[in-house]
């Protein structure tokens, strides 16, 4: 299985995703400022595998910190935490992460220094465990909706490599070819940065799943000749409402499939769910370094001079989901009812 994230000596390991689809190397990060700087450099990237990283980054801050008391040692937990924090204000997953190792450390106030780094490493490695088992559990509920035969398009990449394992839509892939099921997937290449041409499709071809990449503009017209059966992408936030961030380019592909009336499902884990934030509205759109659409490695591909946007994110109204597959279950519209319920379902029983 493809591990992207794992803990290993005293450091984090990961799989650096600037150098796939051509070469694998892995990196490793010893200090919680190369946590941040692998993570804003996308070596590693998707919104739950962003928040595993960032949690053995703060598992880093409190080994490598030289408090000899407790208060010493928050100040430094928190200089870690704000500064992950900083590196990509999308995805929901990294502060939901930071949070809970931030309360882990609230929640024994007795240990000391060392024991208190001892604790929070349990707690990086229980939020990596628990995200490959949701992953999973994702690809379980979700092989009902994959009939035999489908070809199923996804744009940018929610497999293995932007999760601890396994992935969330393509975990709905690997689960339906995984009961015996035909499945041939479309992968939108996701410009500008290629995550489906590169990682997607290097992920399913090396596990023998039919694969074709084509570029954004090719979706629409495979749909309206009857190619396509089924849309399931991931998600960096998801709204109350129901209302999705994911790749820039997603909102497209959701207003094609709704107007060829092919459904579209998300698959994202209850961590991707930010009931704190009510519509798409009011979610923060990261713009990256203009680079990145300026050129293609070291070759310029438009002229100086020209202006340039490059927002990461787009946010698909929900009322073009169809559904979204969690670790709980499926969930349908109306979406703030729906998706508030699956939290009662992780409740402890009172």
């Amino acid at each position: 299985m493809i591990t992207p994230v794992r803990w290993e000596d005293g450091r984090l390991v990961l799989i650096d995703q600037t150098r796939l689809p051509t070469e694998q190397v892995e990196r490793a990060c010893a200090s919680w400022p190369e946590v941040a700087e692998a993570i804003r450099g996308l070596v590693v990237r998707g919104a739950p595998a962003i928040g595993v990283a960032a949690a053995f980054g703060v598992v880093l801050a409190a080994r490598a910190s030289r408090a000899r008391d407790r208060a010493a040692l928050e100040a430094d937990l928190e200089e870690a935490i704000k500064g992950l924090a900083a590196t990509r204000p999308t995805a929901v997953n990294l502060f939901w992460a930071l949070d809970r190792m931030r309360r882990t450390a609230e929640a024994a106030p007795e240990l000391p220094v060392v024991a208190l780094a001892d604790r929070l490493l349990v707690e990086a490695q229980a939020i990596l465990a628990e995200d490959l088992a949701a992953n999973r559990a994702m690809g379980a509920h979700g092989v009902a909706l994959v009939p035999s035969g489908a070809r199923v398009l996804t744009h940018c990449n929610a497999g293995a490599l932007a999760t601890a394992g396994y992935g969330t839509a393509l975990g709905v892939i690997r689960g339906a070819v995984e009961q015996g099921k035909r499945v041939a997937v479309f992968a939108d290449e996701t410009r500008p940065f290629f995550q489906g041409a590169r990682l997607t499709a290097w992920e399913l071809v090396r596990e023998g799943i039919h694969t074709t990449v084509i570029t954004e503009s090719m979706a629409g017209p495979l749909m309206r000749s009857g190619e396509i059966d089924i849309v399931v992408v991931g998600a960096d936030r998801i709204a109350a409402n129901g209302d999705t961030a994911n790749k820039i380019g997603t909102y497209t592909v959701a207003v094609l499939a709704h107007e060829h009336k092919i459904p579209f499902y998300v698959a994202a884990p209850l961590s991707t769910i930010d009931l704190e934030t009510p519509n798409g509205d009011s979610i923060p759109i990261e713009e990256r370094d203009r680079r990145e659409v300026t050129h293609l490695g070291s070759s310029q591909l438009t002229p100086d001079g020209a202006h340039v946007r490059n927002p990461a994110f787009d946010v698909t109204p929900h009322r073009y989901v169809t559904g979204f597959i969690t670790e709980k279950g499926i969930f349908g519209p109306p979406y703030t009812e729906s998706l508030k319920s699956a939290f009662d379902l992780v409740k402890p029983a009172s």
